[in-house]
């Protein structure tokens, strides 16, 4: 039986408002500028975590941020520390260094120290920051997402303008705790922007083989929350797509899922040779994709001297030898510190 007009599906954009198509973001060069050196920042971080944990100075798990260093810059640049909150997974250094904490305490929090920012507690995964309204660091996969709509609905009930960023990755989307947040987070209408860091492998397994619907911006659509598809590895791109969702959110209309489209370099974690991908691969988005270069070659075309750039490289590898210096110096905590921060008071 051949299906009339009525019985065929709606065109999927046609019931209801969406966001406008983000434009990439208009910076001046003073701002470009500032991205390029925060990005540089995780970038050196990163590198020189790796070669920390090789060293030993690093325990358990160590995921890097490599490759992906403008999806963080692109979004939280565009957000208020102190009014905003962000929570991530385990790959959260880039995250941290984002929102502008101190590299130091970041790294003697990879180190275990008492100097860091979770008193060395933490490690990796899980660092913590109420101060600047950073709320982790999660080890289990996808638990963030629903933790993220709970701190968006803390924002809306005190009224206080707030807007929460939960960012998490193509391989935790299909976790079912996933979509029982974004069914809550529309019926409440809740200011929640969910920030899928698609970097096409998870943990080893290529989107293609493990999504039967790959492209993740549509993942919202039966719970009516717009989604937009980003190129992450533009910082400008990730600007301007932040500021359609953080308008988005403020007005009132509830979640938004942003899909940024990046890339990681390293493996999964330090442990993960990588194998389920080619070298040629990597070596391609090194070349033609790097968000550094990206951003190297439009101050260029601005008018900043390469020289200049080169002195900001310098710049930011001595603040990144300071802080490994400071995270390898500093003492480790007293083991009576084992007992404290278990409770939030006695009882």
């Amino acid at each position: 039986m051949k299906p009339t007009q009525t019985d065929q599906a709606s065109p999927l954009l046609a019931n209801r408002e969406r966001p406008p198509q983000p434009q990439r973001y208009q910076a001046s060069k003073e701002e470009l500028l500032d991205f390029y050196k925060q990005m540089l920042l995780i970038r050196r971080f990163e590198e020189r975590a790796g070669q920390l944990y090789g060293l030993g100075f690093i325990g358990g798990f160590c995921h890097l941020y490599i490759g992906q260093e403008a999806v963080a810059v692109g979004l939280q640049s565009a957000m208020t520390v102190g009014k905003d909150s962000v929570i991530t997974g385990y790959r959260d250094h880039g995250h941290m260094l984002a929102y502008g904490i101190d590299p130091k305490v970041i790294m003697a929090e990879l180190t275990g120290r008492e100097a860091g920012i979770s008193r060395g507690k933490g490690g990796s995964m899980h660092m913590f920051s109420v101060e600047h309204g950073f709320y982790g660091g999660h080890g289990i996969v996808g638990a963030q997402v629903s933790l993220g709509t709970g701190l968006a609905l803390k924002h809306k009930y005190s009224e206080d303008g707030g807007v929460n960023l939960a960012y998490f990755g193509d391989g935790a989307a299909n976790q079912g705790q996933v979509y029982e947040s974004f069914n809550m987070a529309k019926l409440w209408d809740l200011p929640v922007i969910y920030a899928i860091e698609n970097n096409h492998y998870a943990m080893g397994t290529s989107v293609e083989r493990s999504a039967s619907e790959p492209d993740f911006y549509k993942r919202g659509e039966s719970f009516q929350i717009p989604g937009i598809q980003v190129d992450g590895m533009d910082v400008l791109a990730v600007r301007g797509a932040a500021e359609v969702a953080l308008e988005w959110t403020r007005s009132g209309k509830g979640p938004i899922i942003l899909e940024l489209k990046t890339y990681r370099y390293r493996g999964h974690s330090m442990s993960d040779p990588a194998k389920y991908r080619t070298r040629e691969e990597v070596q391609s988005y090194r070349d033609n994709q790097d968000p550094i270069q990206r951003a190297e070659k439009e101050l260029v075309g601005m008018g900043v001297a390469e020289e200049d750039l080169k002195g900001i490289d310098k710049e930011i590898k001595d603040i990144v030898v300071d802080a490994a210096k400071f995270a390898e110096e500093a003492p480790e905590p007293d083991a009576a510190e084992l007992h404290t921060d278990v409770l939030v008071e006695r009882y």
